[in-house]
């Protein structure tokens, strides 16, 4: 069965987020996706779990889903469909090792309760798991995936949003250049990586390291509204055990949704307080330091896989799934109305087009570009015709601020 999965999401329990992430509008917005199984985000922290485990009912093949679905009238007709639940969490893990602090923040995927028990109270040993839903703990990574594996040998670890500078396996303030430096001799049991915003599997193509290991994506939301802006496609058995062998073998991935990786907040080099943002050869020249105040400039994610890559941009290891890049609908239709993406406007186009044509992905990716025409502005089809073609304007992000991707469009047609 082919349906697509973001795994890796969290909950109004977490730091900075927003107090809609509770299961309904989750369930809610993975429809207007086009999702059909989320990561419950947050598995460690109390209050969730107990609320997962009140709130959820046993679905396909140890998956989850709503005890009391909300009234279908939340969603248009076009874009219902079921939705299941799988739980998940992440954990930050800041400890030493080879003589530097490490921050590598892991996403944990569980079959049952039971296992995400037996984690937590392994974890409640290291520190505190109530104070946010994704705990901070002093842990090893390699210690971490030990406790991961006893509570469940069908449970996995993933090394999250692997190329970001401040809190990922790669990152170039505190990361490892390769997973047995991080694992040791658990390193076979990390089947895969989550590529992360400022990344797509192009970039991680060009690391032979990587090769035969699984890439996902997901969208790491911090609202519901966010769900979805990256998302792996499955084909394999609606399960969790169906998941858990594609991911630990790569057969069953049939691809990943992306960010441009131009988007991610932290793709290129930079200074973000004096809106310094560089390529690696201009951050190299300038001997990695801002030349407006002369303070130390984030390396992004682009540096430092140029720093590890041992093959050419361009390269594709064979068997490699494709992946396809898209801009989220809610900004193609501020850009293309020239308003505001939260704007009253930009949300009731967005609703429309819904409603008419179904769910955003299949609108971002397959909707006949005649039909949104018909239903919106020829403006908004041919943008989402050119971000289809990869046809796109880009300036990248860095140091934490977000780019820009966007698509041009013909002045006769922007009103």
């Amino acid at each position: 069965m082919r349906f697509t999965a973001d795994l890796h999401i969290h909950s109004r329990f977490s730091r900075a987020t927003s107090r809609d992430l509770d299961l309904t509008q989750l369930w809610r917005w993975a429809q207007l996706k086009g999702i059909r199984v989320v990561g419950t985000g947050d598995c460690t922290h109390p209050g969730w779990l107990a609320e997962l485990e009140r709130e959820l009912d046993p679905a396909e093949g140890g998956l989850l889903r709503l005890r009391r679905e909300p009234l279908p009238d939340q969603v248009p007709q076009s874009c219902r469909a079921p939705v299941s639940f799988l739980i998940s969490g992440e954990i930050s893990c800041i400890y030493r090792k080879g003589g530097r602090t490490r921050k590598v923040h892991c996403l944990v995927l569980l079959p049952d309760f039971a296992a995400a028990r037996r984690l937590n109270l392994a974890l409640s040993r290291i520190g505190t798991l109530a104070s946010d839903g994704r705990p901070i703990l002093k842990l090893d990574a390699k210690d971490l995936l030990a406790m991961v594996l006893t509570a469940s040998p069908r449970a996995l670890l993933i090394p999250a949003h692997a190329w970001t500078p401040h809190f990922s396996i790669f990152g170039a303030c505190s990361g490892f250049e390769s997973l047995e430096e991080c694992f040791d001799e658990l390193a076979p049991e990390v089947h895969a990586i989550e590529t992360g915003l400022s990344s797509d599997p192009a970039m991680n193509w060009r690391l032979s390291v990587l090769d035969g290991i699984t890439l996902i994506s997901n969208s790491d939301a911090h609202s519901a509204a966010k769900l979805g802006r990256e998302a792996t496609i499955f084909d394999t058995e609606l399960s969790y055990d169906g998941i858990f062998k594609a991911i630990a073998t790569g057969k069953g991935v049939a691809g990943t949704i992306e960010f441009f990786p131009e988007q991610g907040k932290y793709h290129a080099d930079g200074h973000r307080c004096c809106g310094v943002s560089f390529s690696p050869e201009e951050t190299i020249a300038h001997d990695y330091r801002c030349p407006a105040c002369g303070g130390k400039l984030t390396v992004g994610v682009l540096h430092r896989v140029e720093l590890l890559a041992d093959r050419a941009a361009g390269a594709k290891p064979a068997q490699a799934p494709p992946f396809f890049s898209v801009i989220p609908l809610i900004d193609l239709i501020g850009g293309a109305l020239r308003v505001g993406c939260s704007s009253k406007k930009a949300e009731t186009l967005y609703f429309q087009l819904l409603s008419g044509l179904g769910n955003e992905f299949h609108i971002l990716l397959e909707a006949p570009l005649n039909e949104i025409a018909a239903r919106s502005t020829a403006t908004l089809a041919a943008g989402i015709g050119r971000m289809r073609a990869g046809e796109v304007e880009i300036e990248a992000g860095y140091d934490g601020r977000f780019g820009t991707v966007s698509v041009s469009a013909p002045e006769e047609d922007a009103t």
